[in-house]
């Protein structure tokens, strides 16, 4: 696995998260299964074997979580500039084909949320924007079609 860099925000959420899967939820499931385990033959027990199978996926994500943790790197606001888009970066633009305004701030995939306004790193628009200064166009493949975007401004988040 890659280098993940995120926020100070993402990554303190992702420590939080999997405190709280290693500290409650696994306790649950394990005393589920014990529970379970307690009402006799293994074999014809559907809530043990619900209670396994959700173990084995809270372990999944428990280890996939810690492997993220594991390889991410924080990167410090104070040290990104404004002059062009990158990591972190809010950017607000206008979509030259409905004229309309739209901001989103660049995000590490693993803190990428819609609703919140920020966007993965990853995605054709970010992809798009990466390195480009204000008054700059880009043209997007989305999946709607060809989009323009003109970028207003660019600011830390």
């Amino acid at each position: 696995m890659s280098v993940e860099y995120m926020s100070q925000e993402g990554y303190d959420k992702l420590v939080a998260e999997l405190r709280q899967m290693e500290s409650v939820e696994l306790p649950q499931v394990r005393d589920a299964i014990a529970e379970a385990r307690d009402k006799g033959d293994l074999s014809e027990n559907f809530e043990y074997h619900a209670a396994k199978r959700e173990q084995a996926r809270l372990l999944g994500r428990i280890r996939f979580k810690q492997r993220i943790l594991a390889n991410a790197r924080v990167i410090d606001t104070s040290r990104l500039g404004a002059d062009s888009v990158q990591l972190l970066s809010r950017v607000e633009m206008t979509n030259l084909t409905t004229n309309s305004r739209m901001t989103y701030t660049i995000a590490s995939p693993h803190e990428a949320d819609l609703r919140a306004g920020k966007i993965s790193i990853k995605s054709p628009i970010a992809q798009a924007l990466l390195n480009k200064k204000v008054g700059d166009v880009v043209e997007v493949r989305v999946p709607a079609g060809l989009v323009k975007l003109r970028i207003e401004s660019i600011s830390k988040s």
